[in-house]
Parts: C-alpha cells; sequence; structure tokens
C-alpha cells in the first residue's frame, strides 16, 4: 500500500446554510471572519448534479476556511436524529482568555445564547453557542503547557484502547 500523503491543515469545512446574508452577517460580522471567496453555480461540478448554490468561504488567521452552501432553498440543515445536538459541533481556536471573554460578551450582546466558559479536563477553556443554521460552534482557548500536551499524546493511543475494550464489553453484555 502506498504511503500516506502529509496532510498540512484544513483549507474548508463545508455546511449548508439556509441564507447566504444571514450567515455572511453572523460569520463575519459578529465572529470576524472575512467573507473571501464565494462561488456561484448552477450544476456540481463533483457530481454533474443540477442544483443552483452558492459556496460561501470564510477565512480564519490561518488560511483556512468554514465554508457554507447556500441551495437557494430557505431550508437549513436538520441535526442528525440518532445523535445528541452537543456532538456534532466546529471548534475555533483562539489565542488567549481575555478573546474567549470578549467573544463572549460580543456575541449575548447580539442576542446570541452562549453556554460556559467551560475548562475541559484542563485541556482548553470553551464557550459554546449555535449559529442561525444550526451550526454547534466551540470557540476554544489551549490552557494545557507543552509538557501536559506531550503527555497527553503519549497518553492518546492506550486510552483510545482502554475505552475500545470497555465499550466491546458493555457491548457484549447488553440485553
Amino acid at each position: 500500500m502506498a504511503e500516506p500523503v502529509p496532510v498540512h491543515g484544513l483549507h474548508h469545512i463545508a455546511y449548508r446554510c439556509r441564507d447566504a446574508e444571514e450567515t455572511r452577517h453572523f460569520y463575519e460580522d459578529l465572529l470576524g471572519l472575512p467573507l473571501v471567496h464565494v462561488v456561484r453555480a448552477d450544476t456540481v461540478q463533483s457530481t454533474g448534479e443540477s442544483c443552483p448554490f452558492v459556496h460561501l468561504f470564510f477565512e480564519m488567521t490561518d488560511g483556512s476556511c468554514v465554508a457554507f452552501f447556500d441551495l437557494g432553498d430557505g431550508v437549513a440543515a436538520e441535526p442528525s436524529p440518532n445523535t445528541p445536538r452537543w456532538v456534532n459541533h466546529l471548534a475555533l481556536r483562539v489565542g488567549s482568555q481575555a478573546e474567549v471573554d470578549q467573544a463572549r460578551l460580543r456575541l449575548q450582546q447580539a442576542g446570541v445564547e452562549v453556554l460556559g466558559p467551560v475548562s475541559h479536563d484542563g485541556f482548553v477553556h470553551s464557550i459554546y453557542f449555535f449559529d442561525p443554521n444550526g451550526v454547534r460552534l466551540e470557540l476554544t482557548l489551549t490552557v494545557s503547557s507543552e509538557e501536559e500536551l506531550q503527555g497527553f499524546r503519549a497518553q492518546a493511543h492506550a486510552a483510545c484502547a482502554d475505552w475500545t475494550q470497555e465499550k466491546r464489553r458493555r457491548l457484549s453484555v447488553s440485553p
């Protein structure tokens, strides 16, 4: 089998939105992510399907983007029926606790309900909220030292293996 190619980072992650302008306002005006590119087409190039759409790209400071498709029908994506709403989310990194606090205040002043700040196991501090499309967002700050992060990395495979064994035991005895 061929070796995996190096993945250099996130280019973009894409979601469906119900309204391009509503989404632009939220991501650009409230979160400060500039709209940097718009693709408008009537046919999906990758599949050949006929579907008028606009594809919006909002850039983060590292050059990666959060992107949205407005399919022109005013419909937002429906949440997964078998997954709690808190599971699928997009976590965006900020640089300081002051920035977390400033974002929380700004969002609340705009009428956005914000949960947190929440401390996660000494790893990150986060706030949570939903965009106008029902996408759950997290603004997060890594609070661990480099030494602690190295420890997390060193323990990650063992922790995953422990979880997998426990889950298999649980599933094998469930009624």
